[in-house]
């Protein structure tokens, strides 16, 4: 079914209570897909949910299915070109261990009213909902005490809102080893992080309107904890380019967290930690000296550069100008 209100989510589950949250939702003005992988069960289904396995993912985006690896977080990109392919104008993106709210969801609106946050360099923007000690995960681990103060309230677009999640939190594996318990988060206006204000954001919960479709790429060759934390990075200097920006809202989830191997999610965010002030260096210095353009070739632009310094693979740019061109064509 047609529909301008999209939620993309991929699994390797049977249908959890995240998933029976979102079949709520359904028909009340939203439409979800589900993308699977090799390891979700045969046979699944949920009741209003529009489900893609392996085979349909073939059959509906066929060169670009086959490219993007299997077992990795990057098969969600076929979820958004679905949603897109289907009238979506603005994407809502989870997981199928986030408990959605009766707040998830409300109100959205491209234009954000909130507190603005001007500071060149790292923020810890958890920091401005709790006063536990926490931080985001791709957070470089020198700036968890970055917590410089918020200006006066203003409006700003905001076709980027990443809402937080309760309970347990996207952190990174260094946090969950040191630290146990849960956290709930403070209900507080929104963050509206400035040009050159960093902070990572994730996938967990996170608002695209259609004037950032084209941030939406998930890379496929990098490691899956950094895949979504790279991602927000090219997005941040992608939108100041732009002239608009990212905000972060109170959470409207509650995160019952799938297993994990800790030490595996340890070594798969060990890149981030190396890199990601690299990175950002880099991705101000491109924009700096990049002339006008739409979203997608600065996005190409973005990715280009990532791929010039090595911390993304030379091969993602076939994946990336196809994925570009696929928006294209589904979008016409």
């Amino acid at each position: 079914m047609k529909s301008d209100k999209w939620i993309v989510v991929t699994t390797i589950q049977a249908p959890t209570e995240g998933i029976a949250a979102l079949s709520r939702l359904a028909g009340q003005g939203w439409s979800v897909v589900v993308v699977g992988d090799t390891k979700t069960p045969p046979g699944w289904q949920a009741a209003d949910i529009t489900y893609l396995s392996l085979t349909e993912q073939h059959r509906i985006f066929g060169s670009i299915s086959q490219l993007i690896p299997v077992r990795h977080y990057s098969r969600k990109n076929l979820g958004y070109l679905f949603a897109i392919q289907n009238g979506a104008k603005l994407i809502l993106e989870t997981d199928d261990d986030n408990i959605a709210r009766a707040d998830f969801g409300a109100a959205l609106s491209l234009v954000v009213k909130g507190e603005t946050l001007s500071h060149q360099g790292w923020i810890n923007v958890y920091k401005y909902f709790t006063d536990a000690l926490i931080w985001p995960r791709g957070l470089p681990l020198t700036e968890i005490e970055s917590v410089p103060p918020l200006g006066a309230p203003e409006s700003a677009q905001c076709p980027i809102q990443s809402y937080l999640a309760d309970d347990d939190p996207d952190v990174d594996a260094i946090y969950r080893l040191l630290y146990k318990g849960t956290t709930r988060f403070a209900k507080r206006q929104p963050v509206i992080l400035d040009s050159g204000t960093w902070s990572p954001f994730n996938s967990q919960n996170t608002v695209f309107f259609e004037p950032a479709f084209a941030l939406l790429y998930l890379p496929c060759f990098v490691s899956i904890r950094m895949t979504d934390i790279w991602r927000s990075f090219v997005a941040q200097a992608a939108l100041w380019k732009q002239g608009r920006k990212v905000s972060f809202h109170s959470a409207t989830v509650n995160q019952v967290r799938n297993d994990h191997n800790l030490m595996r999610d340890f070594a798969d965010e060990i890149p981030g930690y190396l890199e990601n002030d690299r990175i950002a260096a880099t991705l101000l210095r491109t924009v700096a000296e990049m002339g006008p353009g739409d979203m997608q070739t600065t996005a190409r632009r973005l990715w280009q550069a990532l791929m010039d310094i090595e911390v993304v693979p030379q091969r993602e740019l076939a994946v990336v100008d196809l994925w570009l061109d696929c928006l294209k064509a589904v979008a016409a």
